[in-house]
């Protein structure tokens, strides 16, 4: 549905993205992760017409955004993160506005709004003034004016910004429901959201892709975490060990233990070699169990590598 090809996008001499390259299918809910100014809402405003590429091309269902705009435009529902809202207007009358603007006939606007209005939760609060709302009731009203024309692309930028716990877990709830029937792109620098509600991950560093994979694949490991009270040999008793392919000592264990990762080669499971090896030498084992890897560790990784690959060109 959405092909980015090669997109760079300059402010003067600074890239803010530079040279992306992806490709999201129909159906998808995408996070985009990235921290503060890594260029996710640079990438969001050239997808949604709003900036044009320095260079490269994106197009949606096969519509280019720089030569379309308005063509592609009507097929997506844009949030920013600070959507404009108009405090003074009733719920229901800053709805039929927005669906007038998207294009929504006449005739089938009260009922788009209608619509919008139930899929979001808003639809005791149409005739309360939009300054009245909550926090989190005004990110729902922003959510309703993007899916009053029924987009079959939904583009979020930081969608639960400044809401409460409470009011977080309704919105991923709600952005849920809205996944059934519409492509997702989710930005977010905040990873429980991607956790929370995400099929795939695309993280961007310093306006570069630094990875592109389904949630779960990013999150699998092909570590083992072995802790043991004693056995400094642990490197040389597992050596020649079959499907493993190296052993490291780390400094993360409990007190009085040694902490030990273990690199599975692909598609090995060699825990039984290991408690194997462990009897073999009287290691004695307090714990064995596959890496538990979060989103945070991954992310934390890839801002390693990617600040090593920069000390290398430099260099």
């Amino acid at each position: 549905m959405i092909r980015i090809e090669h997109v760079t996008r300059k402010y003067g001499p600074i890239a803010a993205v530079s040279d992306v390259s992806l490709n999201i299918e129909r159906g998808e809910i995408v996070g985009l992760l990235g921290h503060n100014g890594a260029g996710k809402t640079t990438l969001m405003k050239m997808l949604t017409g709003y900036l044009e590429p320095t260079a490269g091309k994106i197009t949606v269902a096969g519509i280019d955004v720089v030569t379309d705009r308005n063509d592609v435009q009507r097929q997506i529902g844009y949030m920013p993160e600070n959507a404009p809202l108009y405090p003074e207007m009733l719920v229901q009358e800053y709805l039929l506005m927005m669906a007038e603007l998207r294009g929504v006939a006449a005739e089938r606007r009260q009922k788009a709004v209608g619509i919008a209005a139930g899929r979001t939760g808003l639809g005791h609060h149409m005739l309360r003034p939009i300054g009245q709302l909550s926090k989190g009731y005004r990110q729902r009203v922003g959510l309703a004016q993007a899916i009053v024309h029924e987009p079959s692309l939904l583009v979020l930028d930081e969608p639960t910004n400044g809401l409460d716990p409470m009011q977080i877990e309704s919105i991923r709830e709600l952005v849920r429901k809205l996944g059934e029937e519409s492509t997702i792109i989710l930005s977010t620098h905040i990873l429980q959201e991607v956790e929370a509600v995400c099929d795939r991950v695309v993280v961007l560093i310093d306006g570069e892709l630094s990875a592109d994979a389904p949630l779960q694949e990013l999150l699998a490991s092909n570590v083992l975490r072995l802790v043991v009270a004693d056995g400094d040999d642990v490197k040389a008793g597992l050596g020649g060990v079959e499907g493993i392919a190296a052993v490291q000592r780390t400094e993360d264990g409990p007190p009085g233990t040694a902490s030990w990762a273990i690199t599975c080669a692909p598609g090995t499971t060699p825990t039984p070699a290991v408690l194997a090896a462990a009897q073999r030498h009287g290691w004695t084992v307090q714990a064995v169990a596959p890496e538990q890897r979060t989103l945070e560790s991954v992310f934390r990784k890839l801002q390693r590598d990617h600040i090593a690959r920069g000390k290398e060109v430099a260099a």
